[in-house]
Formats: structure tokens, sequence, C-alpha cells
């Protein structure tokens, strides 16, 4: 972080000699990105840089969220954290930033004095300007190259700093700063490739799926018997909507639905192990809770569910847009949680009778009427839920041996 030379004269050297070390630390510990940014600004200030507040950023990899950022200041106990939406953290301000400026034209530092009468070309630099800074420096800690114009070559950690010291920072300790650097990036590396790669599992497996694989559950044949509350469901009316929208049209229809079913299961401790195509299979695990509290999730859920879908579906067609109904089976039993597949090419999923039997449950909404379904082994569990549901009678599984008694919910 060079800079135009400071007005002061130049002070004693900041006690950082130990930082190297300190900063291999606490990558090793792998403590998470608020904590270690807390305590690396800390440990500069404390050190004798006069900086007032310092942020940093990064990239990351989830379905939600684009970039994260973080700000310190050293009048405040905690790190301001935010994540960015994916959909819109490329627009608007960040487009007017200094780091989309160092990313997209390849330039690694960047320094601006903010005590003087010159426009500054970055609204940030205003902000920090009235708040009464005199100074600004930023850098690009790359994890690998940066090319002029390529933002996404530029990965790495965006530093700033900003000081209200009269004459700005001094170019002594910005140079050192900028020698430690390297090291905290190497830290912030460590922790945001594991954060990384616990988005990506629990996007694609589930959280608790996805905490399991992360940390070791990788072996096939790695499975445990569980039980748990079954959720089968998928859209009516998906066939026929498919047949006639046009590809990208379908996609964000079925993306709005599977939004929609998937709030309620989220919302209530659930957690949905598989999409298959219009649909999908989740779980309530009753290894952490009894199972009348586990089944009262999961009806609640399912009341949910039904309760938002006639609104959903009334303002889709206001809007001329295509409309599905549900069809959704709830289920109870012991079912085998683990890795199943071949060798290199594993699935983390459940299978057992339970499963097959909550498909088939599920099978039967359409023919009789029902959007919701209930098995008996769900209801007897669910004691105090039980004068939420009404008997449909016994009906004939496909592969079942013997007729079940089915339950619905009321209304």
């Amino acid at each position: 972080m060079d800079a135009p030379k400071g007005d002061t004269e130049a002070l004693p050297p900041l006690d950082v000699d130990d930082m190297p070390e300190w900063l291999v630390g606490q990558g090793l510990k792998g403590l998470p990105l608020d904590e270690q940014f807390h305590s690396f600004c800390d440990r500069l200030h404390g050190a004798g840089f006069d900086m007032a507040r310092a942020s940093m950023g990064m990239g990351t990899l989830h379905p939600r969220y684009g970039a994260q950022t973080f700000v310190w200041r050293a009048d405040q106990k905690e790190v301001e954290t935010t994540m960015r939406d994916r959909a819109t953290w490329q627009l608007g301000d960040f487009m007017q930033s200094p780091v989309y400026f160092m990313r997209t034209t390849g330039t690694p530092a960047l320094r601006r004095r903010l005590d003087t009468n010159q426009p500054l070309e970055f609204p940030i630099l205003e902000e920090l300007r009235e708040q009464g800074m005199t100074d600004y420096a930023a850098q690009i800690v790359p994890y690998g190259r940066i090319d002029e114009g390529d933002p996404d070559s530029a990965s790495g950690a965006f530093f700033s700093c900003a000081t209200t010291r009269p004459g700005g920072f001094d170019d002594g300790h910005l140079r050192q700063v900028n020698d430690v650097l390297p090291y905290f990036g190497l830290a912030v590396k460590s922790r945001t490739t594991y954060d990384i790669a616990t988005n990506v599992l629990s996007t694609y497996l589930g959280a608790d799926a996805g905490h399991r694989v992360l940390t070791g559950a990788i072996d096939r044949g790695s499975v445990e018997t569980i039980r748990a509350a079954l959720w089968f469901c998928d859209l009516r009316g998906f066939t026929r909507v498919s047949d006639r929208l046009p590809g990208d049209e379908l996609v964000e229809t079925l993306d709005d639905y599977l939004e929609l079913m998937a709030g309620p299961v989220h919302a209530n401790n659930g957690q949905i192990l598989k999409f298959l195509g219009d649909g999908f299979l989740a779980t309530f695990d009753l290894t952490a809770l009894d199972g009348e509290t586990v089944c009262r999730n999961a009806l609640k859920a399912a009341a949910e569910l039904r309760t938002a879908f006639p609104p959903f579906n009334e303002a889709r067609q206001e809007a001329g847009k295509a409309v599905m109904d549900f069809g959704l089976a709830l289920h109870l039993g012991d079912v085998l949680y683990g890795n199943i597949g071949a060798s290199d090419r594993l699935d983390f999923t459940v299978i057992g009778p339970a499963v097959n039997e909550v498909s088939r449950i599920q099978a039967l909404c359409r023919p009789m009427e029902r959007n919701t379904l209930i098995s008996a082994a769900f209801h007897e569990v669910a004691r105090s839920s039980q004068d939420e549901l009404i008997s449909l009678g016994f009906h004939a599984l496909r592969g079942v041996r013997e007729p079940q008694e089915l339950f619905t919910l009321k209304g």
C-alpha cells in the first residue's frame, strides 16, 4: 500500500515482529473469519497502527450469496458482517467501489488522501471523508494471479484501512502492514476454503449429511440406522405444465414451487435429502428429539404448506402464470442413513422399506384426491396431534402385503 508521502514526521516502527508466526497459528486453528479479522485488526491497532476503520471482503461459493464483507471500527467491540446477495452484489454500489476498480483493472494496491479538497472517484471515500478520515489504503491479497479486465482472476481477500490521524498514515507503518498481509491472507484462505466446502455440501446434501461427509463419513457402506419421520412430496400437474412452457420459464416455475415447498420443512427442523424432479424427500430426525415433538414439527410444516399454496397460486393466476397443486406423504420408520453407491461415486441418502412405503403412500394422493396423506405409523407416534387428523380408512399400497390405514389433516 505505497502512498503519496505523509505530511508528518515518521513514527517509530510498529511492534509486529511476531505477527507472521501469530497469523500462521490463527490459520491453523481455523477460526471463523469474523474472529480472525477482529483479532488481526485489534492486534495491528494495539501495535501502534493508527487506523480507525478497516474492512475485508472476498467472494464465496453459496447459492444465495456471492460475497461477504467485514468491517472493523476502533470504537466498536463487534465486527460488522454482511453477506452480499448473489443476484445484486455486483450491481450498483459495488461497481463504484475501490475493490471493483482494483479487480477489473488488475490494480493490487490503492491509496487516496482524504484530507484535501480534491474530488474523490469512489462514493465510499466521500463517506469516509465526511466521517473525518484523512487517509485510505487498500490492497488485494491474491490467492492466484490478477489479470486486468478479469475480476474472476483476482481471487483473494480485499483489505482496506482508513485513519483520522492528521497527515494520514505513516508510510513506514503501511509498509509493515503490507509485509504481514500475505500471512493474514493465508490464514483467511484456510478458513474460506473450509467454509466453501461446508456451503457446497450443505447445499447439495443437506446440513446434517453435509456435516457428516465433511467430518469423515465418506466410506462406502458407512451407514447407520436412524428412526425418522419421512416427508415425500411432489407437484401435481407438472407434466402438463412442462409440455407447454419454454425451458427457461419451466425452470423458473419449478424453482418457485420448490422454494415454496422447501420453506416449511426448513422452518420446522426438517432436512431435504434429495430433490427428485418436481419433488423431494426430506427427513425429520428422531435422534435428538422425542418422536412426538418431531411428528408435531412435520405436521406443522404440512399445515403451513397447505396454507401457503392457495394464495401463491392465486397470485400466479392473476399474473397469467401456470399453477400446480402438490401431493405430500408423511410416514415414520427406521431407515439406513449414509453412503450408498459405487466406489468412486457415492450418494449420502436414506434407504429401506420405510422409504419405499412413503413413496407408495404419496402416489395415492391423486387417486384419493387428497394433497396430504399420513401413515398409521406416523399417526401412532403423533399422540398430541391426533385430534388434528382424520382417518381415511384402509388402503392397499403397491408392494406392501397388508392394507394400511391412512390419515389426513382436518379441513
